[in-house]
């Protein structure tokens, strides 16, 4: 063990995790050994001989295991990021060895009795202190400590089997989304699509070992091919492939999810699963959240469907043949009007986005509203070649953090874009520890002695996710679980959401829009036209992410799993608010990660609940001017610093001065 780089002292620059030295063979030892301590520090608690108290305790345990959350923050990153069928299966052999770790905290009667007796004497404390109490007695409560004989074993066992389902879940969605491949080697079935995604498909083509081109259900691939081909049965093809991914294999993976997540609820006294998610969000309540979800879906609705009406007839005076669209004429379509009517060619404007250029204007954006600054070390060891280390400084030089940036797709990594940390912010016995944050995209990579250009939607998720490594960046907490993006999941999007404003701003956008040949900028006629277009179908869009949210409720609020198949019980949640054909043989439910693997069970509403959030506070940047140092710093002070020290409301109505209101968000889409 004192060899293994997992639980060694780094001697790497600020303390980093040595990836260079770090094997696969390292991976089992390291969490076997770190549980082993982890449990030790456990019982020292649970048998300290002086009276339960906050320091003794509470403190003692929210500090225990950091050897154990150093292994766990640097395996499941790269199992995410850099991942094969070896670290897929050590992740199977370590899950249920965490979760008897778990259990052997939450279950602890002896723990659980200090924890009870503090919570109950009622100590005068700090607030963070406080919310640190009330936090470590709900989750033992909610987490089994208070059951008894049969039903706590049971209650074990069920979340033994469901980390087990939600790990099966998002392994075979990647194995089905990696299973397919469209291979053309006929060049005029390639009609429609720019050169960018014309090379970027040979490429894939020859690193499969293939000839001609290959598009794969990747965002990079499959999103291009959907919105510019003009192959229509291609299209059709691609979009089923995309929605029928797993049905078979993770829908009965899906039933047994929904029904274990149920008997954990019901063992803790509560009538559905939502009910317990929601207990610590902001929205507290299913209700709340159903009223959420129809205050926006009312007025979105409409709008959506005109915005249908709209296109079918665009399209049908365009050479459209049929009486209505498909799912998968949408993006075509849609990409053709937004061409007509604002002129925003993707291709013409990635030219002007090259991945260099962004990446240095991002991160110059955040030194303009929070002066902190970004140097690149080459002496930081990295998991990957793709991946940039940079060391984080503010206005005075002092050291914040380390960034790594992830930012082209491959084989081993899965799709989408995600903040993550390998250690997150605390202080401890004096010492703050900085937290090493890192971001993991899948941009378009640099083809054809190219460099990498990006799509203006790819420079919003960059700003999205730099959001979120923001939050974890300038975190300036006491306690590891209050720290950073360790806040309710309805809170959680807006430091990500709200950083996607700037994405629309001239004024930003003039300091680094340059064609990557001839240096020349961003012309103002297509800024002005990107501006316009950014709430282009906003009804549709507005529309699709509450559906996701209501699909999500509608399993989580079951209090009985239904006969009916997955696809079917989906069809049936989401025929009143549909805008384009249900399509037999498809469903989300089978991909949906977010829900069944992702963490944001009975959750999803709180992308919505967070654009009303941004929507609202970016109204105060608004009115003081987008680069206003006092408010962003009013922001970085009462948000991103505060980690979940503070009852999220109470953090939002400091800076805002008010509680969110709705309406700023459909304000903004120009639904209202």
């Amino acid at each position: 063990m004192e060899r293994n780089p997992l639980l060694q002292a780094s001697d790497a620059p600020f303390g980093a995790p040595r990836f260079d030295r770090i094997r696969k063979e390292d991976y089992l030892p390291a969490f076997e050994e770190a549980i082993r301590r982890a449990k030790a520090e456990v019982d020292a608690i649970a048998a300290c001989p002086a009276p339960p108290d906050f320091e003794n305790t509470v403190a003692a345990l929210e500090y225990s295991g950091e050897d154990l959350s150093r292994v766990e923050g640097i395996f499941f990153n790269l199992l995410e990021a850099d991942t094969d069928d070896r670290m897929q299966e050590i992740a199977e052999e370590v899950s249920p060895k965490l979760t008897e770790y778990g259990l052997y905290v939450s279950m602890n009667r002896p723990l659980f009795q200090r924890v009870k007796a503090v919570y109950e004497a009622g100590p005068v404390l700090e607030r963070d202190q406080q919310r640190l109490l009330e936090d470590t007695w709900r989750s033992f409560v909610r987490s089994g400590a208070a059951l008894e004989g049969k039903e706590q074993e049971r209650f074990g066992q069920l979340k033994e089997q469901l980390d087990l389902l939600e790990l099966k879940f998002g392994h075979q969605t990647l194995e089905a989304t990696n299973a397919f491949v469209l291979n053309l080697t006929d060049e005029a079935d390639l009609e429609g699509l720019p050169e960018y995604v014309r090379t970027a498909a040979e490429e894939t083509a020859q690193e499969r070992g293939e000839r001609g081109w290959t598009f794969t259900l990747h965002a990079p691939s499959f999103g291009p091919f959907l919105k510019f081909s003009t192959r229509r049965d291609l299209r059709e093809r691609l979009w089923r492939a995309y929605n029928s991914r797993a049905l078979e294999t993770n829908a009965p993976v899906i039933k047994e999810i929904v029904s274990i997540r149920l008997e954990l609820a019901r063992l803790l006294g509560y009538e559905t699963y939502a009910d317990y998610a929601l207990e610590p969000r902001m929205a507290k309540d299913r209700r709340t959240v159903s009223a959420f979800l129809d205050r926006l879906m009312g007025p979105s609705l409409p709008v959506a469907r005109r915005e249908i009406d709209e296109l079918t007839a665009f399209a049908r005076e365009n050479g459209f043949p049929e009486k209505e669209l498909m799912p998968w004429d949408f993006a075509f379509w849609s990409e053709r009007l937004r061409k007509v009517r604002y002129d925003v060619d993707e291709q013409l404007l990635k030219p002007y986005f090259s991945s260099d250029d962004t990446i240095e204007a991002v991160l110059g954006l955040a030194t303009k509203l929070y002066g902190i600054t970004f140097t690149e070390r080459k002496d930081i060891p990295v998991y990957h070649p793709d991946v940039r280390v940079y060391e984080v400084k503010d206005e005075q030089g002092e050291y914040l953090a380390l960034f790594y940036a992830d930012f082209f797709p491959r084989e081993s990594k899965r799709g989408g874009a995600w903040m993550t940390e390998f250690r997150g912010q605390y202080r401890k016995d004096g010492v703050d520890f900085r937290p090493f944050i890192s971001i993991v995209t899948n941009f378009s990579k640099p083809v054809g002695g190219e460099p990498s250009l990006l799509t203006h939607a790819e420079v919003e998720t960059f700003l999205h996710e730099f959001g979120h490594s923001l939050h974890g960046m300038l975190s300036r907490g006491r306690y590891p679980s209050q720290c950073g993006t360790n806040v309710a999941r309805d809170f959680v999007e807006l430091p990500s959401q709200i950083m996607e404003n700037w994405a629309y701003e001239p004024q930003w956008l003039d300091t680094f829009a340059r064609h990557y040949k001839t240096r020349e900028p961003l012309p103002k006629a297509l800024i002005d036209k990107i501006v316009a277009a950014r709430n282009f179908h906003a009804g549709y869009a507005s529309v699709r992410q509450l559906q996701f949210g209501l699909i999500d409720m509608a399993w989580h609020t079951l209090t009985a799993v239904p006969d009916e198949t997955v696809e079917a019980f989906e069809k049936s949640v989401l025929a009143p608010y549909r805008t384009l054909p249900a399509i037999s043989g498809t469903a989300v439910c089978p991909s949906f990660g977010h829900i069944f693997s992702g963490g944001y069970s009975a959750g999803y509403y709180s992308y919505k609940w967070a654009e009303v959030l941004e929507a609202d506070a970016f109204e105060l940047f608004r009115q003081n001017g987008v680069f206003d140092r006092a408010t962003a710093d009013s922001f970085r002070k009462n948000i991103l610093e505060r980690g979940s020290s503070e009852d999220e409301q109470i953090l939002y109505r400091n800076f805002r001065g008010h509680d969110p209101e709705p309406e700023a968000l459909l304000r903004k889409s120009g639904i209202l």
